[in-house]
């Protein structure tokens, strides 16, 4: 893990090694950083979002993570949905009001494979409603590779280690919100 800088500085936070980013590869939004692990189908996708209006903090980051899941054509089990809230005193992003957490698991097609990959899906979001912004976390991390799969590609025997639950925790606790100007 190593502390870098993200969104041109206005955000820290310790992302874990062996991770690729993204923009290097691809264009990717000004509202996103995204990090794939260099050996292993895993993914980390850190955005900036327009705050969410919902009943509750659990129901923003439900939206978000069913919002997801229609994006990628996916399929997932409702009733598997675990959530949970971090407390906020062990953030580093002092800003944030509240820290709610999901995880599932999502059947997600990719490209156009015709055969969908299991993917557990990590979620943290940030609430900040006084910027108007949340900061969405997500940590996809593969469980089944399909038979076929673009992805199988993707796996290789490195030696580098795949990311873990305590990974994510780790990027989600250490982010710091370094320029709010960032939020307008």
């Amino acid at each position: 893990m190593a502390m870098s800088d993200l969104f041109g500085g206005a955000i820290t936070a310790c992302l874990p090694n062996s991770r690729v980013d993204m923009s290097d590869l691809r264009q990717i939004p000004d509202n996103q950083e995204v990090f794939g692990h260099s050996s292993t189908d895993q993914s980390i996708v850190i955005e900036i979002m327009e705050y969410t209006q919902a009943e509750d903090d659990i129901q923003a980051i439900r939206t978000y993570f069913e919002d997801l899941a229609e994006s990628n054509a996916a399929q997932f089990d409702a009733s598997t949905l675990s959530y949970d809230c971090l407390d906020l005193s062990s953030l580093s992003a002092t800003q944030c009001k509240s820290c709610q957490m999901v995880t599932g698991v999502q059947n997600v097609y990719k490209f156009k494979d015709v055969e969908a990959n299991v993917v557990e899906i990590h979620m943290a979001l940030l609430r900040l409603p006084q910027f108007t912004t949340d900061i969405l976390i997500t940590f996809n991390n593969t469980l089944h590779i399909s038979e076929g799969s673009s992805s199988q590609l993707a796996e290789s025997s490195s030696s580098q280690a795949a990311w873990t639950h305590q990974d994510f925790l780790a990027l989600v606790q250490s982010l710091v919100i370094v320029n709010e100007s960032l939020f307008g």
